[in-house]
């Protein structure tokens, strides 16, 4: 397949601004080993490589990726992933963990397999959200989320909706520190409900929660969670 034929199976516009959000926090060089976890058809290992970085790719369907010069492996994200401990300097993990069922052994493996100082980044719906919050309210499904087909092992289902919480919660449970956290942008039907937000606030203050956590601007109007999770460098 041509590299231009190599399309995201993300929603348009997902890979640019989570390569935006990469190069903030990367070398000029691009002198890096990255993993890119869940690699789908591969057109975010093509970027990355086309820039000139060192790319591994890896997905449950490996043969459905389809980028010339770029080994992708077969892997079970709920299982050890097939690397060698500290081989990357950094490791992605596109629109993944909303698929995912233990979490846990993701977050442990991808800590596993960062040298020292290396960073996990990855992107996933947030459910957060006042659209998710109003989606769940009236439907009873988050943003991103909708009924389950019990029939499909495909694993493309989206069958896990953490909150910022729970996603830090694993990092620091698995090591990691310095954990970061942005959008991709600001959703129109969000802050179209921005009138909510005095009600959460005072609700927050009432059962003593920290506003802030789950509260803020940001995460209320984002339509996607961008994480950055830092391993030690000792």
């Amino acid at each position: 397949m041509a590299s231009s034929e190599i399309k995201p199976i993300t929603m348009p516009g997902v890979h640019s601004r989570v390569y935006r959000y990469l190069q903030k926090y990367m070398a000029p060089s691009r002198q890096a080993d990255i993993l890119d976890v869940g690699a789908g058809h591969g057109a975010f290992s093509l970027r990355l490589h086309e820039d000139g970085y060192r790319v591994s790719a890896c997905d449950f369907m490996p043969d459905h990726f389809h980028v010339e010069g770029i080994e992708c492996r077969w892997a079970d994200v709920t299982k050890a992933l097939p690397y060698e401990d500290a081989s990357f300097d950094v490791v992605m993990v596109i629109e993944v963990m909303e698929h995912v069922h233990d979490h846990q052994v993701l977050f442990e493996e991808c800590y596993r397999v960062l040298r020292p100082g290396g960073m996990l980044f990855f992107s996933t719906p947030n459910i957060m959200s006042l659209k998710s919050r109003w989606r769940f309210l009236f439907c009873g499904y988050f943003y991103a989320f909708k009924p389950l087909d019990y029939a499909r092992t495909d694993g493309l289902q989206h069958t896990a909706s953490l909150t910022v919480d729970q996603y830090r919660h694993l990092a620091v449970s698995s090591g990691f520190e310095r954990i970061e956290l942005d959008i991709d942008k600001r959703q129109k039907s969000s802050r179209l409900l921005a009138f909510l937000i005095p009600f959460i606030r005072l609700s927050s203050w009432r059962k003593g929660y920290p506003y802030q956590l789950h509260n803020r601007y940001d995460l209320l109007t984002g339509r996607l969670l961008f994480f950055r999770l830092h391993k030690p460098s000792r």
